[in-house]
């Protein structure tokens, strides 16, 4: 009773009249003497004392059949079903009758009745007490005055598919009756004057289980909803009772003698009268008295607090439908009870600052997380203009992810509420809706908390309850000087930069850096050393070279690698080597080292490799000043060089930078620059090194002796043996003309013309000799043009005796038919249709012949080639883009149709070109 006195009222219902909209707004009048009610499917129902069945609709509009003779006592009308079930009377006496009726079928203008049966429990009548059906249709309870139950099982609407059973408890009324179904099991609770029990239908035995030794009066019985777990209410006068099919469960200490007990939508409705001792005689009927004053009572259980109390004049029964609910008065007014919107409720309680009790109606409500969010924050509101900033914090962290962070964080800025901003940003962090800024705030509080162990444990958490951003805390902890605590973060968290930046830039730990380097992956540790290979360089520069060597050779992650995925991926991996010369930059020796490093264990490395080593070498072959040392490099130098792996530029250039005379006579030689190595010998006046360059490689290239003779002809010293040597050559390859020779010395003054004395002699000799061989095959031509001549005109003007007797093509003896050429070959005929490719044509002269005429057709064309060519290079204001042009497309090219004799003129070569054509124009004809 202490309890139900503690519990708070409010008004969360409208309760109006309900007025007649056909009637100018008076009020609704129900029909008479109404016996029973329920409601269901979008209308209420009313039984009346004359056997009539109402059913009143949204819009008050009332139709009515006559369901019975005489009375309707019960209505139960179901609510996934469009099927009523009454009990009334039909004749006079205790005759009560069942009559179940299909709502959407019609027979006669009113309801079909589908089923039609007494109410007796035994062979005595009796009257019925309570009614409850189930909702899937196949079970139906009948609860009797004299304790008794009639079960209908099967199909309720008919009669064939139904069986009856019969209980009987004692002889004290049924007052109650509710159907629940969990899963599979059905369950039937019983409620009587004097007990409670539960009856498991489910069971082929039906067993019962009585659950309490006390009950209550007719119609104070409910069944909750599944959401509370669909527990039967039994309302005594002392206390409010609950029950599970097994147990008795909470119970409410509500005083005030019950009338009627209403379970809907998580609310228990009770309607008490003033007078506190029940009358037992009134069971079954439920009248009162004519002067009853009832009270409405609205209970919210989950939420302990009573939603809504008022008093009426003399109640039939309460209804709920269309969303609200109904109260019947037996001065046929009907009233109803519209409950207020939810956020209505709240802002009544937030006005008592009864901030619990809202939270709890929104939840019972199933507010969505936003309208909680405002409730916890005008709750946090509250609790912080009294002071409890510990209580308001609480509510703040209730609205993360709905309120924004700002609110809150501005109102615990004050240095005294930093426990509380830091409670408040940690479970920010928790639900990981922390942004930077909420990082940075939260770490910089433990700093100026000085709280250690609370940092710690921030930043050590597991990673799968890491809920900030780590990077953002990296950079808070560095600047605020917690580098250990930074570099815990980096390391565990696999973020490389900053461990390594912290390292070397604030704890100068180049060795740890360097260690740490060698346990990332490849790739991490190549882009690493690129970017502080530098500093590791000039602070540790052995350990830095050896950790390049393996990164550029087959780099291997150490065992204890930062990212234990890398080792079982981990394959041979390599870096170019090229690409960290630049590391070296003050360190010569580190670099000589590990450049050799490299081409000794990759001798296929990249060419900068090679050029960066060989400029190494060559500076230090340069620099030494021990020739025996000096020897040595400048071997070492040209083994590269002569390792084809050197870039051929960029290694001429650093030879000629550092004065690399071997070295650059070798890139010459080895380019085929035969004139770059005479000019170089030139440049340095080693007259002897320019002969001995000419004679090596002046077989590749003859204008090198063009060169050197101009070379020595240019000089004012005494060269008459150089000059002499080179004029032996060009006389002896016939390399210059001799008047282009003599121009060529005119401008020596210390060249006499006893120096080309013996060079002119010579070669006027020559030329003597080559004049009269000329002279002299031209009197052989001449005789042999004479005597062809002489040949063609005999066979034109003589008969031609043909004395040939073997076939010149097989060398048989000659047989008819045959074929004989002015030549004077012979075929057979068979022979010569077999081999000849022409008939008209000797087979045997004819490859001869096709020379001549080649040849013919050959000069013919150069002849009107050069005709066109004089032309139109005299016609052209741009001769040398004419010359240009024939050059493009080969006219000039030597052409070797036919090879002349050595030594031979052109008169000659003209007279043996007209001897062929006038000797082709004969051609021999076939006899």
């Amino acid at each position: 009773m202490s309890a139900f006195l503690q519990w708070r009222r409010f008004a969360f219902f409208y309760k109006e009249t309900v007025k007649d909209p056909s009637d100018n707004g008076k009020n609704f009048q129900l029909p008479m003497g109404i016996s029973a009610c329920d409601s269901g499917r979008g209308h209420i129902v009313l039984g009346d004392m004359d056997g009539q069945i109402w059913f009143l609709s949204r819009s008050l509009q009332l139709s009515s059949f006559q369901g019975y003779k005489l009375s309707v006592t019960h209505l139960y009308q179901l609510k996934q079903h469009n099927i009523l079930v009454s009990v009334g009377e039909d004749e006079h006496g205790i005759n009560p009758l069942v009559k179940v009726w299909n709502l959407d079928k019609k027979d006669s203008g009113s309801p079909l009745c589908t089923r039609i049966f007494p109410a007796i429990p035994g062979n005595k009548p009796t009257e019925v007490s309570c009614l409850s059906v189930h909702e899937n249709l196949n079970f139906m309870a009948i609860g009797f005055t004299d304790g008794s139950i009639v079960l209908t099982k099967g199909d309720i609407t008919r009669d064939r598919h139904s069986k009856t059973l019969s209980f009987h408890q004692d002889n004290s009324p049924i007052t109650g009756l509710a159907f629940r179904q969990v899963g599979k099991i059905t369950h039937l609770f019983v409620a009587t004057l004097d007990k409670v029990q539960c009856y498991t239908l489910s069971l082929k035995e039906v067993p019962h289980l009585e659950l309490d030794t006390h009950g209550c009066a007719l119609r104070c019985t409910a069944l909750t909803d599944p959401s509370q777990d669909s527990q039967f209410i039994v309302a005594g006068d002392d206390c409010v009772y609950l029950y599970q099919p097994d147990e008795r469960g909470p119970c409410f200490a509500f005083e005030g003698h019950k009338v009627q007990a209403q379970w809907h939508r998580g609310y228990l409705l009770l309607l008490t009268k003033n007078d506190k001792s029940p009358n037992q005689s009134e069971y079954g009927s439920g009248e009162t008295s004519p002067a009853a004053k009832h009270i409405l009572t609205i209970y919210d259980l989950d939420n302990k607090f009573i939603a809504y109390s008022a008093a009426f004049d003399d109640v039939i029964d309460i209804l709920s439908e269309w969303g609200s609910f109904y109260v019947l008065t037996r001065d046929r007014t009907m009233y109803t009870l519209q409950e207020k919107d939810t956020q209505t409720k709240l802002e009544m309680l937030f006005k008592k600052n009864l901030f619990v009790m809202a939270i709890n109606l929104a939840k019972s409500q199933h507010l969505d997380n936003d309208g909680l969010s405002e409730i916890f924050r005008h709750y946090g509101d509250h609790l912080y203009a009294k002071g409890d900033h510990d209580g308001a914090i609480q509510q703040y962290i209730r609205t993360i992810g709905k309120l924004e962070p700002s609110y809150v964080i501005r109102n615990f800025l004050d240095a005294q509420r930093i426990h509380n901003l830091t409670a408040y940003l940690q479970a920010l962090h928790r639900q990981s809706l922390a942004n930077a800024d909420h990082t940075t705030l939260l770490l910089n509080c433990y700093t100026k908390l000085k709280d250690s162990s609370k940092l710690e444990e921030f930043i050590k958490s597991s990673e799968s309850e890491v809920h900030f951003d780590v990077e953002i805390a990296i950079k808070v902890l560095r600047q605020a000087g917690y580098h250990s605590h930074a570099v815990f973060l980096a390391e565990r968290h696999m973020h490389h930069e900053w461990y390594l930046k912290i390292q070397l830039e604030d704890l100068k730990n180049y060795q740890e850096a360097l260690r740490y380097i060698g346990r990332l992956p490849f790739i991490q540790a190549e882009s690493n050393m690129k970017r502080y290979g530098k500093t590791l360089m000039h602070n540790v520069p052995d350990s830095t070279t050896i950790l390049l060597k393996r990164l550029c050779t087959d780099y291997q992650p150490n065992k204890d690698s930062a990212d234990k995925d890398s080792l079982n991926n981990a394959a041979g991996n390599k870096a170019n080597p090229e690409e960290f010369i630049p590391v070296f930059a003050n360190n010569p020796r580190e670099l000589r080292a590990f450049l050799e490093h490299m081409i000794k264990v990759d001798p296929f490395s990249p060419e900068g490799v090679y050029d960066t080593l060989l400029e190494l070498r060559l500076q230090d072959w340069a620099h030494e000043q021990n020739p025996e040392k000096k020897k040595v490099l400048q071997e070492a130098a040209l083994s590269l060089l002569r390792s084809d792996n050197t870039v051929f530029d960029k290694a001429l250039v650093l030879c000629q930078m550092h004065n690399f005379k071997e070295g650059v006579l070798y890139l010459y030689e080895k380019g085929m620059l035969y004139q770059q190595i005479m000019h170089y010998h030139m440049q340095n006046e080693e007259y002897g090194k320019v002969v001995e360059a000419c004679k090596h490689h002046g077989d590749k290239e003859a204008c090198l002796w063009e060169q050197a003779l101009g070379y020595f002809a240019r000089k004012e010293e005494n060269c008459k043996a150089y000059i002499s040597e080179v004029l032996q050559h060009i006389d002896q390859n016939n390399l210059m003309p001799p008047l282009l020779v003599v121009q060529t010395l005119a401008h020596n003054s210390t060249a006499s013309l006893s120096v080309i004395k013996d060079y002119l002699i010579n070669k006027l000799e020559r030329e003597t000799q080559q004049i009269e061989e000329d002279e002299r095959k031209i009197r052989q031509y001449r005789e042999e043009t004479a005597h062809l001549r002489a040949e063609i005109q005999e066979l034109k003007t003589c008969a031609k005796i043909f004395q040939k007797t073997k076939c010149s093509m097989c060398n048989s003896p000659l047989e008819l038919p045959s074929v004989h050429f002015l030549c004077g070959h012979s075929f057979h005929q068979h022979c010569l249709e077999s081999f000849a490719e022409s008939e008209a044509e000797c087979p045997t002269c004819t490859p001869e012949n096709r020379k001549v005429m080649d040849m013919l057709r050959a000069q013919d064309q150069k002849r009107d080639l050069h005709d066109h060519f004089s032309r139109q290079l005299k016609s052209s204001n741009d001769g040398f883009s004419v010359i240009a042009d024939y050059f493009g497309r080969g006219v000039f090219n030597k052409l070797t149709l036919i090879t002349d004799a050595p030594g031979g003129r052109s008169g000659a070569v003209n007279l043996e070109a007209e001897f062929q054509r006038d000797l082709h124009t004969n051609t021999k004809r076939n006899v």
